[in-house]
């Protein structure tokens, strides 16, 4: 049998169609591939966000938290000249590559700093967000960091 030129375009582009649908349906049913947004409720998180940026303002200017690594785990500082029993909130720790190793951690304080132990903690990026309030206000520290 004798294919022509015009045979052969058509073989060439259904090939070329049946080898783009291959790979298109092997990553859709593929579950390595996760195709996650960072946050369920992406809306209603979005309408929050001016509260948030106020919380970071006041964090940045009146009650600044440091972060250091240690060998125990990251450590954060909160500030000395505030009652520590007065200090309420969470720390949350975010893995952007994998959504099941995310956690959170309640602010219980016994002096100014709060130890996240090292068996936690992967190696690569995290994103850690401390949301405390201290009286009737509210602070907000974020930090990426690459562990």
């Amino acid at each position: 049998m004798k294919i022509n030129w015009g045979t052969g375009i058509v073989l060439a582009f259904v090939g070329f169609i049946s080898f783009i649908l291959f790979f298109v349906i092997r990553m859709g049913l593929d579950h390595r591939a996760n195709h996650d947004l960072v946050t369920e409720d992406y809306y209603k998180a979005e309408l929050g966000y001016q509260k948030e940026i106020d919380a970071e303002n006041n964090g940045n200017k009146n009650a600044k938290i440091t972060m250091e690594r240690t060998p125990d785990g990251i450590v954060l500082n909160f500030p000395e000249k505030l009652d520590i029993k007065k200090i309420k909130g969470t720390v949350s720790l975010y893995r952007p590559s994998n959504k099941h190793l995310d956690f959170d951690l309640p602010v219980s304080l016994s002096n100014s700093h709060l130890l996240i132990p090292d068996k936690r903690l992967l190696d690569g990026r995290w994103d850690i967000k401390v949301s405390w309030q201290y009286g009737n206000q509210r602070y907000l520290y974020k930090e990426s960091l690459t562990y």
